[in-house]
């Protein structure tokens, strides 16, 4: 069996849960699932023996959590562990010819920078580690399951894609909202791993089939791959275990999935050999629905895509190219001004931002990479990587979180050959410039011709059409006056005739001349009557944003004029470039920005107390970031870098405090836990670095605590508040006997509980007087309790 022909000619069963199988073996709460390889192999080879009679015709070896990070202190290294689980795999698939044995990748357990602490170079080298391991074993293809992150999906899959020639699949695991744990969309991780080169896709974990339906809905729209599913079977009951999605009501959820066209599935926790048989049973013979896949232009970061369905404004002001002052930043290294000038752009409402940082002066090969780094940190739309250095902009993209856009290629040849081979392995889209080696042709319909040719070229690199949009260039009015038509004519061929997405860099036209912005203004409105998509303007003239709202309405884009109404019901002036200066500290920390912070608290702190600081202006700042959180406005790498920027200015009141011989004030101790056999420690540290932003004193037990630890710290301490964080079902025993315990010796005692694979219910079932679905309620739960 060819897994990728079977995937796309009908169904393709996958296996269920290790973990809970395992535990049903011997596994011991605590001990590590993959080293069971090493000192029971013939109990895993037999649990996968029982799945593919059970008729799984992919099983996953027992590799889940074998990177380095994860066996640190275990005595075993990756390739041991992966050489022994791959053994045990393909032992149990003797004599089968058609059951193939996946390398499974997950998580590595830290958060990648700039949200936690772990390199993106780093995270490529561990899995890469993991995967020429997996390749030397014998493994069929690889499976990278359970991701949250799409940064370390991408560092996976990358990995995966340069070591390897075998099939990936990839599978992420979301929340009930849509999102994973950090926000990431499924449209942004559809447009990504499609792009990277991924052979199929889907959802695994955290949910069961009921909650995933919807969501695995969404990511038939957005892929053209081969859908993956693998639910779990809900959640175990608090007193018997059992898990309470039935394997008859599970199968009632498989044939759901096969009529949206999902062609692989297969089970998650709490699913076990039962499940699939009966899956086999029930589908034999069975075949997916076909989809219907409606091609679309779009770019994303994670948690913010740009479907180019309708106008959608460029921001032209991350470019040295007549601006004094930008060049003087590139030059002296100033990131403060490049962030501020992005940040204008974005309060302007602009939906994509154009980066190019080339002077001869700099290295643009590091400053490229290190300016979308640095903006990704503080900014979530999309970005336009505006360079002809090949080597600036393979660093960039490798680095970019999501999909963006190449500015740019021309009809050269020999700049197609060294530009597009980028696009097409990075996912990106691109610009292709109507020009080539004898310069920009004076005739519309000559423009057009080069446009053809991008357009080939990319095709034939494997390029998506939707993916290649066409800058038709605009030529200086006052020196060329007879060309303007001309451009237009050609936006308007390459629209009505090719079906593509068009560009224009519009403020050129009015170069030389007075009045320019009513040049701009005018010549802008006509391209956008010609077909114009992607104008690249400056978002803080309003003229400019004007136009582009007026045109929305009257081309019916804005759907009852509801953008135009809510932005001029009251008229706004230009919105203002932010600096240091002209920036309140509730700003700063709204974007992130820590240095910023800092700075604005010490020249606060000339005018007012350090309680009335925090009380007055840090805290309602954090408020209003935790408002926005809970809204949807802005997700966990936000919140994140909000949370160092208020940190940075608590550092400043803490110093100032200490220098003046003050006690140090805390508003009360929480103790933070993850609960016992369970390694994963992401959301509590998420939790712990939220609460010490709005002034609690944190005690932080770290990850796998035993019960009477947890028990005995509470009572030493004295404290009236205990959180606790699991992200696997099988550690919700651990969790619901030290809750039992802690009331039992601390009656006063209230604990909070947090994780994927919890409910409010079932907090409650297991005697929880708190669920905190997300970092900011757990603030709300600590101000309940403790003020």
């Amino acid at each position: 069996m060819e897994i990728l022909e079977a995937l796309h000619d009908g169904l393709l069963l996958l296996d269920g849960a290790m973990g809970t199988m395992l535990q049903s073996r011997g596994l011991r709460l605590g001990e590590r699932p993959e080293l069971f390889s090493i000192t029971h192999p013939q109990v895993v080879e037999g649990i996968h023996r029982e799945y593919i009679e059970a008729g799984a015709q992919v099983v996953y070896a027992n590799t889940f959590g074998a990177n380095a990070h994860k066996l640190a202190g275990t005595g075993h290294t990756p390739a041991e562990v992966i050489e022994a689980s791959v053994r045990a795999a393909k032992a149990a698939c003797a004599g089968t010819n058609a059951t193939k044995v996946a390398l499974d990748v997950g998580p590595i357990g830290e958060l990648l920078a700039p949200a936690g602490s772990l390199g993106f170079d780093e995270a490529y080298a561990l899995f890469k580690e993991q995967i020429d391991a997996g390749v030397r074993c014998g493994a069929d293809l690889i499976v990278i399951e359970t991701m949250t992150d799409l940064y370390e999906v991408k560092a996976a899959l990358l990995a995966a894609k340069e070591n390897s020639e075998l099939p990936v699949f990839v599978t992420m695991t979301f929340e009930r909202g849509g999102r994973t744990f950090t926000g990431c969309s499924v449209s942004a991780m559809a447009l990504t791993l499609e792009g990277l080169g991924a052979d199929a896709i889907g959802i695994n974990c955290s949910l069961g089939p009921k909650e995933i339906y919807p969501i695995a809905k969404e990511l038939s729209v957005w892929t053209r791959l081969p859908l993956i599913v693998k639910a779990n079977a809900g959640l175990p009951d608090p007193q018997t275990g059992k898990y309470d999605v039935t394997p008859e009501a599970f199968v009632g959820s498989a044939l759901q999935f096969m009529e949206i066209g999902v062609s692989a599935i297969g089970g998650c926790c709490g699913t076990t050999p039962e499940y699939i048989a009966r899956m086999r049973e029930t589908l034999s013979g069975k075949r997916p629905a076909k989809r219907e896949y409606p091609a679309r232009a779009a770019i994303c970061t994670p948690t913010k895509t740009v479907a180019i369905d309708g106008v959608a404004v460029i921001g032209e002001r991350i470019n040295p190219t007549g601006k004094k002052l930008f060049k003087q930043a590139l030059i002296e290294h100033n990131m403060d001004y490049i962030l501020s000038q992005a940040i204008a752009q974005i309060e302007a409402d602009a939906d994509i931002l154009d980066v190019n940082v080339g002077l001869p002066e700099i290295d643009e090969t590091v400053m490229l990479p290190e300016v979308v780094c640095r903006l990704q940190a503080v900014i979530d739309a999309p970005l336009q990587l505006d360079s002809s250095n090949a080597k600036a902009l393979e660093n960039a993209l490798r680095l970019y979180n999501g999909k963006p856009v190449v500015n740019s290629v021309n009809g050269e040849a020999a700049v197609l050959e060294r530009i597009l081979p980028l696009v097409k392995k990075y996912g990106a889209a691109v610009v292709g410039l109507t020009l080539d080696e004898n310069g920009i042709p004076p005739k519309a319909g000559e423009r057009f011709a080069i446009a053809q040719r991008i357009l080939d070229a990319a095709l034939r690199y494997g390029i998506r059409r939707e993916d290649v949009y066409i800058d038709c260039l605009t030529l200086t009015a006052s020196v060329q006056q007879k060309e303007v038509m001309e451009t237009l004519k050609a936006v308007q061929m390459v629209k009505e005739r090719l079906g593509l997405k068009t560009v224009l860099g519009v403020s050129n036209i009015s170069f030389g001349l007075p009045g320019r912005e009513l040049i701009n203004q005018s010549f802008l409105t006509l391209a956008l009557a010609h077909g114009l998509d992607l104008p690249i303007i400056n978002p803080n003239i309003p003229s400019m944003m004007g136009a582009v709202a007026a045109f929305r309405v009257l081309y019916n884009q804005d759907e009852g004029a509801k953008d135009f109404i809510t932005k001029y019901a009251q008229e706004k002036g230009a919105a203002p470039v932010v600096s240091v200066q002209g920036m309140t500290i509730e700003h700063a920390i709204l974007r992130g920005l820590a240095k910023e912070s800092r700075e604005l608290a010490k020249a606060l702190l000339s005018d007012m107390g350090e309680m009335e600081l925090v009380n007055d202006r840090l805290i309602p700042a954090l408020d209003e970031v935790g408002s926005r959180f809970e809204q949807g406005k802005l997700f966990l790498p936000q919140l994140l870098q909000a949370a160092g920027a208020a940190q940075a200015a608590f550092e400043v009141v803490k110093e100032r405090i200490a220098a003046a011989g003050k006690p140090s004030v805390s508003k009360g101790k929480i103790l933070l836990a993850t609960v016992k056999g369970d390694i994963h420690d992401i959301g509590k540290n998420i939790v712990k670095a939220i609460l010490e932003n709005y002034g609690y004193q944190i005690i932080d037990l770290g990850r796998d605590v035993p019960v009477a630890r947890v028990v005995d710290e509470a009572v030493r301490q004295e404290v009236r508040l205990v959180g606790l964080s699991a992200l696997m079902t099988t550690t919700l025993p651990s969790m619901e006997a030290t809750i039992k315990a802690l009331h039992e010796r601390l009656p006063g005692c209230k604990v909070f509980v947090g994780g994927a694979v919890l409910t409010a219910d079932y907090a409650g079932k297991i005697g929880a007087d708190f669920y905190a679905r997300d970092a900011k309620q757990s603030v709300d739960i600590a101000r309940e309790i403790l003020g």
